[in-house]
């Protein structure tokens, strides 16, 4: 059995994985802000991964047991919407949820990314309360 925070039992091209690698080394401001609040479990106790492969696309954050994505949109998602619903559609496919948010509402206004990720994996979280 394979790592249980990963989705396993993927075919992975060595360029795709060396592609996430290069990703995770060279992550965008809005990735690395949001990335700083949610390594280490630090964000109630959830374990996230970055630039995940998941059936051939590379998502920008992952929590394997609350099955959720997290992608960081800059303005070149404006430009390729068709291409960012086929790969929702993918990964929906999957039963994962996908929460999409815009480089300027992480550098902004962190606080409320934090809480709609949260409210999303545990609506009724005492952390949310704390952070209120």
């Amino acid at each position: 059995m394979g790592k249980k925070n990963i989705i396993t039992g993927q075919k992975i091209k060595p360029e795709k994985l060396a592609r996430a690698k290069e990703l995770r080394r060279n992550m965008t401001p809005a990735e690395r802000r949001l990335w700083g609040k949610l390594r280490a479990n630090r964000l109630g106790g959830w374990h996230f991964r970055r630039q995940q492969v998941i059936d051939g696309y590379i998502v920008d954050f992952y929590c394997h047991k609350a099955r959720l994505v997290i992608e960081v949109d800059g303005p070149i998602h404006y430009k390729q919407k068709k291409e960012d619903a086929r790969r929702s559609k993918v990964l929906s496919a999957r039963e994962l949820k996908i929460l999409r948010f815009t480089n300027g509402a992480v550098m902004n206004d962190l606080d409320r990314v934090l809480d709609e990720i949260l409210e999303e994996i545990e609506p009724d979280s005492p952390f949310l309360e704390e952070r209120g």
